[in-house]
């Protein structure tokens, strides 16, 4: 996948995910691409590593593992974001 793939993928996974886990977390879009971006990412990683796949395009597949992850990212940053003095 080419870098406009990535932002456009971590665009519409980002704001899936804010969707089905409202509250708090980074607001605007940047941070929504980059939460998707990342999540995509991860999801790719533990797919592969699972020996699920990987992110190949814009399948369900990959879809699927990208949101897992962007998941999983979100997740952490509300849990380090809540431990912060």
């Amino acid at each position: 996948m080419g870098i406009l793939s990535w932002i456009l993928m971590g665009l519409i996974i980002g704001v899936v995910v804010k969707v089905f886990l409202p509250g708090t977390g980074p607001g605007g879009i940047v941070s929504t691409i980059i939460l998707g971006i990342v999540g995509a990412l991860v999801g790719g990683f533990i797919g592969q590593a699972a020996g699920l796949g990987t992110i190949t395009g814009f399948n369900l597949g990959s879809f699927l593992l990208a949101f897992v992850g962007a998941v999983i990212v979100l997740f952490l940053y509300r849990l380090i974001r809540k431990n912060r003095p």
